[in-house]
């Protein structure tokens, strides 16, 4: 199994999860996080005194699948987050050794 960890604009979100509902992989963690990247922030207005933001807002999708299902899916989620732009976010594939189930303690190597 392998953690897919998505880093994108948080617009995306919707067209992420009907891409990956599509090779029926329904399990996500959505987080809203803030991150710098290449994109480097921007400087904006507000009560007219003049501020950097460099930490921008952004989603963190996590979902685990099947080692036969990786390329798949992460296709879909680049396919899905694309704009062409600077800041449409990252993709991390972390392997998973072992997983358990709260409820019943169950382990799954």
């Amino acid at each position: 199994m392998q953690l897919i960890t998505s880093i994108v604009r948080p617009d995306k979100v919707e067209p992420i999860q009907e891409a990956l509902r599509r090779l029926r992989i329904s399990g996500l963690t959505v987080t809203e996080v803030r991150g710098q990247g290449h994109q480097k922030g921007h400087t904006t207005m507000y009560r007219g005194q003049e501020y950097s933001v460099t930490l921008l807002p952004r989603v963190q999708i996590d979902t685990v699948v099947p080692d036969y299902q990786v390329e798949d899916a992460v296709d879909a989620i680049i396919g899905a987050a694309r704009t062409g732009e600077v800041g449409d976010g990252r993709v991390f594939v972390t392997p998973v050794t072992v997983t358990f189930t709260i409820r019943t303690g169950e382990r799954d190597d």
